[in-house]
């Protein structure tokens, strides 16, 4: 059966942080002051709400970890050694399986770099963010730009060398020159893949109930103009809407989802998606989700009825939409037949939905190929409405 599924990766979510950013929509959770996380509870809540979702994914490798948040890097390297030695028990991993772990550049975060190598986690995330003093502050974050300089520094000294930085544009008072000098500096620092995105007001953040003063839409317009150039001239190929990679250094955990594959996900809060096939080869997606707080998690550790707080089972019509919101990220988008492989529907379902977003040049006509146009790129919501319209 797993010759004929998609790609299967693991997620893994870690909810604490030091503090909450104001822009952050994410399931993160501030510590109080002098506390620590849960460590040894959390690991074993972990493996044993993995447990419960072994019996879907029998016989299926692992491509790819990540390992997010909150900020992961709070977690010690003795925690994920006996996380890793748990999945490793339970999972078989692909031999050059991609281990991520978001990383905070405090200085706190930094001297664990050297053992996070050591059980095996092979590439670094790190939010860097910006590296202005004014735009940190304005976004809560408790790092500095030296602190960012040197945590790559670190990451490289403990053997990292795939390392993604994070950042950020479009931030309160922040101008075309501003937004530039980040990207100089992120440049400066030779990571393996940046991740470069507008910052956006999400429902249930505090920038939403008290909306900072942004650039205005011109401003924003020359931002991403001369940034893109910027880094795709330091040789960076933009692969998706916001993330762009030394040759061979995409992020194949994030490629994964963008191709509508596979993924477990653990974690307080974390969400799933994964493929079964019948006999008759009929295809069934269903989306899990697992118990959001982390207190509510830890107690199902001990609930007969697990750690699954919801799931659901994609209908077929809603498929075309599922798809299309993942694949069209991608600059080169995916190989149309993916859309059978990973869905199990005829291309004819995909297809009869494809004419207007094509008479638009939104879509790209090609029989070979599902890909937005580079105007579809530039207004991917028209282009979705257009799909999911049809």
């Amino acid at each position: 059966m797993s010759g004929s599924l998609p790609p299967l990766a693991l997620y893994i979510h870690v909810p604490w942080c030091v503090r909450k950013c104001p822009y952050c929509d994410f399931n993160s959770h501030a510590l109080g002051a002098g506390q620590q996380p849960p460590e040894t509870a959390y690991v074993e809540a972990l493996l044993a709400d993995l447990d419960g979702d072994l019996p879907l994914v029998q016989g299926r490798d692992i491509v790819s970890v990540f390992i997010g948040g909150g900020t992961p890097s709070l977690l010690s390297a003795e925690a994920y050694a006996r996380l890793f030695a748990g999945l490793r028990e339970r999972l078989r991993f692909a031999d050059d399986v991609e281990i991520t772990l978001e990383a905070n550049p405090g200085t706190f975060e930094q001297a664990r770099f050297e053992g996070y190598r050591r059980v095996g986690i092979n590439r670094l995330s790190m939010g860097v963010q910006s590296f202005n003093a004014a735009q940190l502050e304005a976004l809560g974050r408790i790092h500095s730009g030296d602190d960012a300089i040197n945590a790559m520094n670190r990451a490289r000294s403990a053997g990292f060398d795939n390392v993604n930085l994070d950042l950020m544009h479009g931030l309160p008072g922040q101008t075309p020159a501003l937004a530039l000098a980040d990207i100089e500096q992120a440049l400066a620092l030779s990571p393996s893949h940046l991740s470069w995105y507008q910052l956006t007001l999400e429902p249930n953040t505090e920038f939403y109930s008290h909306p900072p003063a942004l650039p205005d839409e011109e401003h924003l317009w020359d931002i991403q103009d001369a940034g893109h150039a910027l880094i795709e001239s330091a040789g960076f190929e933009r692969y998706e809407i916001s993330a762009y990679a030394r040759p061979g250094r995409q992020a194949r955990h994030n490629l994964n989802y963008w191709r509508f594959g596979d993924y477990l996900g653990i974690g307080a809060g974390a969400h799933g998606k994964l493929s079964s096939q019948s006999g008759d080869g009929h295809f069934q997606i269903e989306r899990r989700w697992k118990a959001r707080q982390p207190e509510a998690y830890l107690r199902r550790a001990n609930d007969p009825r697990g750690f699954v707080a919801g799931k659901q089972t994609l209908p077929a019509e809603t498929l075309a939409l599922e798809f299309s919101m993942n694949a069209l990220r991608l600059v080169d988008g995916v190989a149309i037949d993916d859309w059978q492989n990973h869905t199990g529907q005829p291309l004819s379902e995909l297809t009869a939905k494809l004419h207007e977003a094509r008479d638009k040049r939104l879509l790209e006509p090609s029989d070979t190929r599902f890909q937005a146009t580079p105007q579809g790129l530039l207004f991917l919501n028209d282009l979705l409405v257009s799909i999911d319209e049809a």
